[in-house]
């Protein structure tokens, strides 16, 4: 009897020891962590943080006092960093090419490195052509900060999941660091602390939002929410904002790869809400945002959600009046919008096209939807 009641107190020693063990490891990792401000900005935020609004060309951030306080109003600290940080944008992107320029147009001067990678595969596996390759001549003024990748598919590849198409866009997006980040040489090379954001095309940041970034030490999971619009930037999606991009920063071995990053995991829960933020109005996101029916349908069969490629969703007459009324494509409940007519709270290039050429400028459809064909160009206007 005597030996049992020693080995229930060894094993009680030994849950101990472990927990302590756990402890121990746990208060470490938060250590190691840069980003982890003395305020406790590594948590869920007991308040909601928003952006602070202000004119990008006039913050002067080479003054260690204005540093100071933007950094202040969004509850951190100032990163401290001779040199400075670089910013690389990971962007998710099948053949979007309007997005790609509107994206890169409004954010070159606050971003260093725009990494793309492009897959001969749609998510559902099938062929399509590269692209972004085939047209970079479009983005030579911004070429200089793009870094281009052609996706490796690994031999064999091939997943058990019960939606594949799932396992086709992790691969993707996990490429955007793990097959380009290691063979970036000189300038391009991370160094430990700089800005990595993890987004669609469609998912835009405001350059306040990235100069935040820059300069401030945020959360290593930080999500950056933005206005979610739908079909345009006339129609508002009620409810609260999108959940996406993602932030982190360049650890080495310990950077949260994109996908993780995304999908919050890749790590214990209890951990992951410890070093999680968010950062709310920090940008736009406009869903289904395309010039022709064409583009939808081509969405539609690039989709991981399979369901929604189904026949009945695919009538070009149907998505133009469904688009021009401003009502979800798949009639979905709960998915509805506020109108905004003259937005002008938009990516400004949308503004410079339209003062330029008026009605019929580049991106109309991106302000308003009226009309017979909602704005698609390959759409007969009745």
């Amino acid at each position: 009897m005597t030996w049992l009641i020693r080995f229930s107190d060894v094993g009680k020693v030994v849950r101990v020891g472990l927990a302590a063990l756990l402890s121990l490891l746990l208060l470490l990792w938060l250590l190691l962590s840069p980003g982890r401000t003395d305020d406790g900005s590594g948590g869920a935020a007991a308040h909601r943080r928003v952006l602070a609004r202000f004119d990008p060309e006039e913050l002067d951030t080479s003054d260690p006092a204005t540093r100071r306080e933007l950094c202040r109003q969004h509850g951190w600290t100032p990163f401290k960093r001779a040199e400075g940080r670089k910013v690389y944008d990971l962007i998710m992107i099948n053949t979007e090419l309007d997005w790609l320029e509107i994206r890169l147009n409004t954010t070159y001067d606050y971003v260093d490195h725009f990494v793309v990678v492009e897959s001969r595969k749609t998510f559902t596996n099938r062929d399509k052509p590269l692209v972004i390759r085939d047209n970079m001549d479009r983005f030579a003024a911004y070429r200089d900060k793009i870094v281009y990748h052609e996706l490796v598919i690994p031999d064999g590849f091939h997943s058990d999941r019960a939606n594949p198409a799932w396992a086709w866009e992790d691969l993707q997006r996990d490429a955007m660091y793990r097959q380009v980040f290691p063979k970036l040489t000189g300038s391009q090379t991370p160094v430990y602390g700089d800005v990595i954001i993890v987004a669609d095309v469609d998912e835009l940041l405001r350059p306040e939002a990235l100069i935040v970034l820059k300069e401030c030490n945020y959360p290593r999971r930080l999500t950056l929410r933005s206005d979610m619009y739908y079909y345009s930037y006339q129609f508002l999606h009620k409810g609260n904002q999108w959940a996406h991009p993602q932030a982190t920063y360049y650890q080495g071995w310990r950077t949260i790869y994109p996908t993780n990053l995304r999908n919050a995991d890749g790590a214990p829960p209890p951990l992951v809400r410890l070093e999680a933020g968010e950062l709310w109005s920090s940008g736009w996101h406009c869903s289904t945002c395309f010039a022709t029916v064409a583009e939808v349908l081509n969405k539609m069969s690039s989709f991981s959600h399979i369901w929604l490629n189904q026949e009945a969703y695919r009538d070009p007459a149907r998505i133009v009046d469904h688009v021009r009324a401003g009502r979800d494509l798949w009639d979905r409940p709960g998915e509805e919008y506020d109108r905004i007519d003259g937005n002008r709270d938009v990516p400004p290039l949308l503004l410079l096209e339209q003062e330029r050429d008026g009605p019929n400028a580049r991106f109309a459809h991106l302000l308003s939807r009226d009309g017979p064909s909602a704005g698609f160009t390959d759409y007969p206007s009745q």
